[in-house]
């Protein structure tokens, strides 16, 4: 019962001909997406995170977290150029595992992609509530900027809230305006980390580096000094936080069944957003660590704008500035691309009869998937209104990773159960390339906080649940639709 239902990929194919979203993406927007999804919170507010854990061994974890999302990249692009339709690591899963793997993975995609764009809008908020008492003298109380669940807490972050419903609106709009918006974003936010490098890295200095991994390296469970609470530190746990900065890569994917060439521009975006990306967070990371130190319990790790903060703390206040605001600007093309990839994945499952199909009911005007947007982003509100910054990434990264780990798996799968298919790229050294990215992602799953892997495992409870009480029955391949 487990691996059955197996949906083949020629299937999946003419059912995204049936009710098909329109092509208007090319390579350059792909790479813009992919940037636009991969530089955001992770890199402007997570630093301070990883700082925590694991000190200037961070430089380290990020080296770790990119290999593995590296690893796992050359996996999507063979799966995405060889299927190019919506539905990423779900829809490949479908045709490799059986359903109910398919719903499992579709079901932690949720924490991929919406719990990320719950985590991007509170970093947004904590950069613009700084910039607001730096630049304008307005101090806003906890009580509208924190959630409940945050170790200083508040009532409801307001500002956290109303940003994932603007994007909502814009996602409603149309993919290709948001594509031209989101490329508008991706040129300030680059710019806003040129500016950083320019005025950090002169400022480095080698003694900052010491005591270079004062955590170790494997995760382990310590008080924290200042909140009195249990966290998880170490470099390998730092790996499994800051992982979140990399991961909307696979945003690229999501978009495949709107891509013009898809065999040809799903791969260029993919990898190349990544490596691009890759080379600025390590520069990027050695200027905050080496100008002003980056040890547990410092001041970058207790600061909510870690990068204009250190612009601040070494004399250049108004290069902070203009980075927050460039933040403030630039951070919600990471909440579109991320809502952006969410609804994609609930229209699959809705066109594959495991959601409501009102779900894959498409605007008259716009031609987009509004109810499932709509719902998209009043969930998203609503978790970036309560849960704090850190705790929102861990639980993406647990989906996150185990979503990962299918597509590596069905990679192999598929070489040796439809070996003849066309595959426009192919996942090069697959027989080591694909159980590398398995075991990278099942061990930075580890490194996760015991509260974290928890979450999860309920998550995938209701997600069972949901299946057999509803989805199953529904199905379209369970009524005897696998083979139209």
């Amino acid at each position: 019962m487990i691996f059955d239902r197996v949906k083949s990929l020629d299937a999946i194919l003419a059912t995204a001909e049936k009710k098909s979203l329109t092509r208007t993406l090319g390579a350059f927007q792909l790479t813009m997406l992919g940037i636009g999804a991969i530089i955001g919170t992770g890199i402007f507010v997570l630093t301070a995170e990883a700082a925590n854990k694991a000190g200037p061994a961070m430089m380290i974890s990020f080296v770790i977290a990119a290999v593995v999302c590296a690893l796992a990249a050359l996996c999507y692009a063979e799966l995405a150029s060889m299927v190019p339709v919506s539905g990423s690591a779900y829809t490949y899963s479908y045709a490799t595992f059986g359903e109910i793997i398919a719903w499992i993975v579709g079901w932690a995609l949720v924490l991929e992609y919406a719990i990320a764009a719950s985590a991007v809008s509170v970093g947004w908020s904590g950069y613009m509530v700084k910039l607001a008492e730096q630049v304008f003298n307005v101090t806003i109380p906890n009580t509208f900027v924190k959630g409940p669940f945050d170790d200083d807490p508040g009532l409801i972050n307001v500002p956290a809230m109303l940003i994932g419903l603007v994007c909502m609106a814009l996602l409603i709009v149309g993919t290709k305006e948001s594509a031209r918006f989101n490329a508008v974003l991706v040129t300030i936010k680059v710019a806003a980390l040129l500016l950083f490098l320019v005025f950090a890295l002169p400022a480095i200095n080698s003694a900052n580096f010491e005591p270079f991994s004062p955590n170790g390296f494997f995760a382990k469970e310590v008080m924290d000094p200042i909140t009195n609470n249990m966290v998880t530190v170490g470099v390998a746990a730092a790996a499994a936080s800051i992982f979140f900065a990399y991961v909307g890569f696979d945003a690229v994917s999501t978009a495949a069944e709107e891509t013009i060439n898809p065999q040809r521009n799903i791969p260029i975006g993919l990898i190349g957003s990544l490596g691009f990306c890759t080379v600025i967070y390590l520069l990027v990371a050695a200027g905050a660590i080496g100008s002003i130190g980056a040890q547990p319990g410092g001041e970058l790790s207790q600061s909510d704008d870690a990068l204009a903060f250190v612009l601040r703390s070494i004399g250049h206040g108004w290069a902070g500035d203009l980075v927050a605001i460039a933040a403030g600007i630039a951070l919600p093309s990471v909440i579109l691309m991320m809502m952006f990839g969410q609804t994609r994945i609930f229209f699959v499952m809705a066109r594959d009869g495991l959601l409501p199909d009102v779900f894959s009911k498409l605007h008259p005007k716009y031609g987009t998937p509004h109810v499932v947007t709509i719902c998209t982003g009043v969930f998203v509100a609503l978790f970036a209104a309560l849960f704090p910054v850190g705790k929102l990434a861990d639980i993406s990264n647990s989906g996150t990773l185990f979503a990962f780990f299918t597509v590596a798996v069905g990679v192999m799968i598929l070489r040796r159960t439809d070996p003849s298919r066309h595959r426009p790229f192919r996942t090069p050294l697959f027989w080591l390339i694909c159980p590398l990215a398995a075991a990278g992602c099942v061990f930075l799953f580890f490194q996760l906080s015991g509260y974290t892997e928890l979450m999860f495992l309920g998550w995938t409870v209701i997600g069972l649940a949901v299946y057999f009480l509803y989805s199953r029955g529904r199905s379209h391949v369970g009524r005897g639709a696998r083979g139209a």
